[in-house]
């Protein structure tokens, strides 16, 4: 298995009690997010994507494809727009990201070419020890369901991201997006 093979295998569902180092929802650490937290982003990437057919239905099969991503910072690195276009799937994405300087926080928004509209709500939150969680509470197919999303592994030239559904209020996830990006030289 290649190194890109072992970050890509298929996750499983975390256990109660389960997390990685410094995981934790919301409120439980102080936030700390700080104008040029998303700066590593800036640039132009590939990302590798690896997306489950059916969230929250048990499925075990994968969708595969690729993407292009555009990103730059602006307000002094308070805010970061990156454009994401997937020609395989026909659309591409916008994310919009904003540094909230009292709260600390950011707030992620997405933006699908075909619908033309920010999809409410935000995931909200900041990094700690190099990983970015964001979190929401958001309906998915009529469901309420807590979003996660999840920047780690970030160095000048990758970085992985991820998006995790979790229908128990954050008890266990499903983690049902990965992408992996490689800079572009």
């Amino acid at each position: 298995m290649t190194s890109t093979e072992k970050h890509l295998s298929t996750p499983r569902e975390r256990q109660p009690g389960e997390g990685e180092p410094g995981e934790g929802e919301p409120g439980t650490a102080p936030a700390t997010g700080a104008p040029g937290d998303f700066d590593f982003l800036a640039g132009s990437w590939d990302g590798r994507h690896r997306r489950l057919r059916e969230a929250l239905a048990g499925c075990e099969e994968w969708d595969e494809f690729v993407s292009t991503t555009t990103c730059w910072s602006a307000f002094d690195g308070a805010a970061n727009v990156d454009e994401v276009v997937i020609t395989d799937r026909g659309f591409s994405g916008l994310t919009v990201r904003l540094l909230d300087p009292v709260a600390r926080t950011w707030s992620l928004w997405w933006v699908n070419s075909k619908t033309g509209r920010m999809d409410p709500p935000p995931v909200t939150g900041s990094f700690a020890d190099g990983v970015g969680r964001f979190y929401c509470d958001q309906l998915w197919e009529g469901r309420p369901i807590r979003c996660r999303y999840t920047w780690s592994e970030i160095t000048p030239t990758s970085a992985r991201w991820d998006q995790a559904f979790s229908v128990d209020d954050g008890r266990t996830w499903e983690t049902n997006w990965i992408t992996r990006f490689t800079r572009r030289p």
